[in-house]
């Protein structure tokens, strides 16, 4: 499967100058991915909740230009020129120029901002690119497609981040092949949201900021340094048989079981790195105590509290809203401490990507 922009109909004259603006989510993966080929495709398929408050906004302009086939833009992240980022982006549509014939007719202005804090293990990428492609298929749709293809800007943000391919829908998402799962691909992710279990739906997910700095590997060398992990096959087939048994739980909300593999994804994802070549940590000693607490607070209350970490040191704490109160309380007497100036991003599960402009 791919696209084609064979026999699409674009009408620049049409609509000459303008702005678009789109909020995209973050996501957080369950079952992780970790390793890619070819053309940005997962060697295994993972399975994600889109988030709401971890969220990027992108603001595009877009002006005529003369027709000189050079894309042209300006970038700036957080109120600030990013020389670096606007490369990356002008990169990316260069090499996808044929999904989008369009760009070379515009100058565009380009503005984005996070509700967290970039590169600390929460997927920015994920939410910025989504941003992107949301407002250029916007743009398109302006130009004569009518509507917007959530499986082709799917298709175009895994071009940009893997990851950025689940954002794009609400509430839950897979991306990856799997004979199991109808519809599933590598070339993009599909919405699963109302597949499951509605109790999911009410999911909350507190990311705790033990730290707010920048990673000390980029998710990209990751994801490189599998290719010579000795453990990589039996996590690709590891990550195929917990994807079913996940969503089985899911379904059948067992939650012990859920809890037992998110958990279980998450401490994986990080051995997998610390036994790499070269081997990193971005585990901090505050993550390990917080997932300790964790565990403790679970076996003393019985309540369905879980965790999970995307790469990076930060808590994903996932839990129903029918535990919130007593989750409230546990998390500002005893994991509030841990976090850099008591940093938490209070989160849940949330819509996918929304139209501010």
């Amino acid at each position: 499967m791919s696209y084609n922009p064979t026999g699409q109909k674009y009408d620049p004259s049409a609509l000459t100058s303008g702005q678009v603006k789109w909020k995209s989510p973050s996501n957080i993966a369950l079952v992780k991915y970790w390793g890619k080929y070819g053309d940005q495709l997962p060697q295994n398929p993972s399975i994600s909740f889109t988030l709401d408050a971890a969220h990027t906004i992108t603001s595009v302009g877009f002006e005529p230009k003369e027709d000189d086939d050079k894309i042209k833009l300006d970038f700036s992240f957080e109120g600030k020129s990013n020389l670096p980022f606007g490369e990356k982006i002008i990169k990316f549509l260069e090499k996808r120029k044929e999904y989008f014939p369009w760009v070379t007719q515009y100058q565009f202005t380009i503005n984005s901002e996070n509700s967290f804090p970039h590169s600390s293990g929460i997927a920015s990428s994920a939410s910025g690119m989504s941003a992107l492609v949301m407002c250029l298929m916007d743009i398109e749709s302006q130009l004569g497609n009518k509507k917007i293809d959530l499986t082709k800007a799917s298709f175009l943000s895994r071009l940009a981040s893997g990851s950025a391919s689940r954002s794009v829908y609400p509430e839950l998402s897979i991306w990856g092949a799997n004979s199991s799962i109808a519809n599933s691909t590598n070339l993009n992710a599909i919405g699963y949201e109302g597949e499951v279990n509605p109790l999911f739906s009410t999911f909350h997910d507190d990311i705790l900021i033990v730290s707010a700095t920048e990673k000390s590997v980029s998710s990209t060398a990751g994801h490189a340094l599998m290719n010579d992990n000795v453990y990589a096959e039996q996590r690709y087939a590891q990550a195929n048989a917990n994807i079913l048994k996940l969503i089985r739980a899911m379904k059948e909300s067992d939650l012990d079981t859920f809890g037992e593999i998110v958990e279980s994804e998450a401490m994986t994802l990080h051995a997998l790195m610390m036994c790499s070549t070269p081997s990193y940590v971005l585990m901090e000693p505050a993550t390990l105590s917080i997932i300790a607490d964790i565990r403790a607070y679970r076996k003393e209350t019985g309540h369905h509290v879980y965790f999970t970490l995307d790469a990076g040191p930060n808590i994903h704490l996932l839990y129903p809203d029918n535990i919130r109160e007593e989750i409230n309380v546990f998390v500002e007497k005893q994991l509030k401490k841990y976090c850099i100036d008591g940093n938490i991003i209070r989160d849940q599960v949330g819509k996918g990507p929304k139209k501010l402009l």
